[in-house]
């Protein structure tokens, strides 16, 4: 058995951390000591494992709760029904690595367009391109959703 202390130090974390788990359903201590430590198991620490790692991939609490569920009842479950929520995740991702290349166009665009000089902002081509344009700024899928 582990204390939330010695738990958390293993994997390099705050004890803050493992509450948060806790409270966010997705770890429980497996048993609280007589003056009322929370104790873990080693089960418990192959589930803070999984947790941690999952968070290192990009997984939100909520994927990691349909994630636990089914690595804690593997034999009721599909392999397509992990698939799935990485899926969901991946596509998640490859939208915002998408919106963020815009930005960066768009941001580039920018600072190409100024000449970076002493001179008074009032002549600034970003400013005035903020001003006038801002339309051509938004990323593409914002587009989409007003259509």
């Amino acid at each position: 058995m582990y204390r939330i202390g010695e738990l958390a130090s293993s994997f390099k974390v705050k004890n803050d951390t493992l509450r948060f788990y806790e409270k966010h359903g997705l770890l429980t201590p497996s048993h609280r000591s007589e003056s009322g430590y929370r104790l873990y198991t080693e089960q418990d620490k192959k589930i803070l494992s999984f947790i941690l790692r999952a968070k290192t991939v990009g997984f939100s609490l909520a994927d990691i709760h349909e994630l636990l569920s089914i690595e804690v009842d593997k034999d009721n479950n599909a392999c397509a029904d992990v698939k799935i929520v990485v899926d969901a995740k991946l596509e998640e991702v490859e939208r915002k690595i998408a919106e963020l290349s815009h930005f960066q166009k768009s941001l580039k665009q920018l600072s190409d367009a100024c000449c970076g000089g002493s001179g008074s902002a009032a002549q600034c081509t970003i400013l005035e391109a903020l001003e006038s344009d801002i339309n051509n700024l938004r990323p593409e899928h914002h587009h989409d959703e007003q259509e």
